[in-house]
């Protein structure tokens, strides 16, 4: 009873896609979030008749054949790197690429990591730091005696004195971009990690070679459409009903086999 085997895929298909939609739910608020999208593909065929097939002895060719799914499975669950909105926070720290690239980031460990989260403060040394106390890569660090902080769209970080003295330039934040940015790793906490399929990571400067701009005092918002998910979700709890609903009538065509006498 291939039917069987094959709702059940269609099943685990669904379940997928369900968890993938409320994951993206759950981070609606998540600063810079990408949703993901879960792509499927079916599965082999069981080839009884191959098109193209030799008919007769005269040389007919069977034009169409008979090839039988056995069922789908997930491709992928990628995520759909888009510009969120940007919310105005007026922190002198909260910064927010605007277009492509992302903030790189240094772990304990001395592995560079990646996110478009641009929530930073400042360590107890001054160093700029994530949420998550990393170091922004270039060990920008802020005066104790400095007022405030400004940051320039290409980067540039000042100190701002308050007994008169000029902006003190301390550093200057990179932007790093990927050929394929949805081949990135997540590790969770907004972070990435390069992989083969995303390349090597392009280190360079905002608005150089394709890369965004910052916006000192703004947050890029979760690119979530609330309403799209909502209804892929229906979507996907039809889907699941209507796979089950082909097992239950498979479950009753073999019962109704078994009772054959």
């Amino acid at each position: 009873m291939n039917p069987l085997n094959i709702a059940a895929t269609g099943m685990a298909a669904q379940q997928t896609r369900v968890s993938t939609i409320a994951n993206n739910i759950a981070n609606m608020s998540t600063t810079a979030y990408a949703p993901r999208r879960a792509t499927f593909a079916d599965l082999f065929y069981r080839q009884e008749v191959t098109p193209g097939v030799l008919s007769s002895r005269t040389g007919t060719i069977v034009p169409g054949g008979v090839q039988l799914g056995i069922g789908v499975r997930t491709a992928q669950v990628v995520a759909e790197q888009s510009q969120g909105a940007l919310a105005n926070t007026g922190g002198d720290l909260d910064i927010a690429i605007e277009g492509r690239g992302f903030f790189d980031v240094e772990l304990p460990s001395g592995e560079r990591v990646y996110t478009r989260d641009g929530r930073f403060s400042l360590s107890p040394d001054g160093t700029l730091v994530t949420s998550e106390g990393f170091p922004v890569s270039g060990g920008i660090a802020i005066p104790e005696n400095a007022r405030s902080v400004s940051i320039s769209a290409e980067g540039q970080v000042f100190a701002v004195f308050s007994d008169g003295t000029p902006p003190q330039e301390v550093g200057l934040i990179g932007i790093t971009i990927f050929a394929n940015d949805k081949g990135l790793e997540a590790l969770g906490g907004n972070l990435y990690r390069e992989t083969e399929a995303s390349g090597v990571p392009l280190g360079g400067f905002a608005g150089v070679d394709g890369a965004g701009f910052m916006r000192q005092g703004f947050l890029e918002e979760s690119s979530v459409d609330v309403v799209s998910e909502i209804a892929d979700l229906i979507e996907a709890q039809r889907g699941y009903e209507l796979n089950s609903k082909v097992m239950t009538a498979a479950d009753e065509m073999l019962t109704a086999t078994t009772r054959i006498r």
